[in-house]
């Protein structure tokens, strides 16, 4: 940052000296209290956005931790469940393979004159497909 040569009390506080053919001092002194008057207004201004730059820098880190946090714990989440519905799926699969071909079993014993093809009808349109992973993707 630019370093400052004056301060509002140097402006207010010089002294000029004075000549036969010299400014008018009045005019002199109304003229450095309007440059007064700036100065303050920048110095107050410059220390506002100072406090500012250091609140929003301050609430940048905060939010950048917790997009880390949030991010982490999005991907092990993905992850964990990924592997539970995988089984959940896996276990429901072998559960419906164990009911149905019970199932079918006992009643291909029980009514052998039944059309075998509307039971594999039925058979067919209530299993789950259980899904294949594919490495390749």
């Amino acid at each position: 940052m630019a370093r400052i040569s004056l301060s509002t009390k140097d402006i207010l506080q010089k002294q000029f000296k004075r000549s036969f053919r010299g400014f008018d001092i009045e005019e002199v002194d109304a003229f450095l209290d309007l440059i007064i008057r700036d100065y303050d207004t920048f110095q107050k201004e410059i220390s506002f956005l100072q406090a500012e730059n250091e609140r929003l820098l301050t609430k940048v880190d905060e939010l950048s931790r917790q997009a880390t946090v949030s991010k982490t714990n999005r991907s092990s989440n993905v992850s964990s469940s990924g592997v539970t519905n995988f089984d959940i799926l896996k276990r429901l699969s072998n559960l419906e393979k164990h009911v149905f071909d019970s199932k079918l079993e006992e009643d291909s014993y029980s009514s052998p004159s039944q059309d075998v093809a509307e039971d594999d009808d039925d058979f067919y349109k209530t299993r789950v497909i259980t899904p294949v992973r594919d490495n390749n993707y």
